[in-house]
């Protein structure tokens, strides 16, 4: 049977209480023993002079669902992790505020750190996320992913 592939995104900012809430609803799961989480979190990043106040991003959504959809079953089948998800944010997302969540949970830590750092720097790769830099001035440059 094939999994249904789930809308990743979410309208600005990741809130730190669904981050929390997301947390807490897998405390019932007695088979984890370690829960592995990475928050990507806008950066004020000076550039030629002027500093980022926001990102905006923006996607193809249907293509970059199915990539988010592809990484994390490659995830699975490279790993023995319980479970994973992923959200990142459409729109504008204020620097200090968080733009991408991603939960990794497995029986064992080591498996949880080494499924979500592959998953980020899949993520980071192939997904077809773009960011607009908003600096404080009001210009704009589209963000390269280091």
């Amino acid at each position: 049977m094939e999994k249904k592939i789930r809308q990743v995104f979410v309208q600005g900012a990741i809130q730190p209480q669904f981050i929390a809430e997301s947390i807490e609803k897998h405390q019932s799961k007695t088979q984890i023993g370690a829960h592995d989480i990475f928050l990507g979190q806008v950066r004020a990043d000076e550039i030629d002079g002027k500093t980022v106040g926001a990102i905006e991003y923006t996607a193809y959504e249907e293509m970059a669902n199915l990539k988010f959809h592809e990484i994390k079953e490659s995830t699975f089948n490279k790993f023995d992790i319980t479970c994973m998800h992923i959200y990142h944010s459409l729109g504008r997302v204020n620097v200090g505020k968080i733009c991408l969540f991603v939960f990794v949970s497995s029986p064992h830590r080591r498996t949880a750190f080494d499924a979500l750092q592959y998953a980020v720097e899949e993520i980071k790769a192939y997904v077809p996320v773009f960011g607009k830099e908003l600096f404080e001035d009001d210009s704009y440059q589209w963000k390269v992913n280091t």
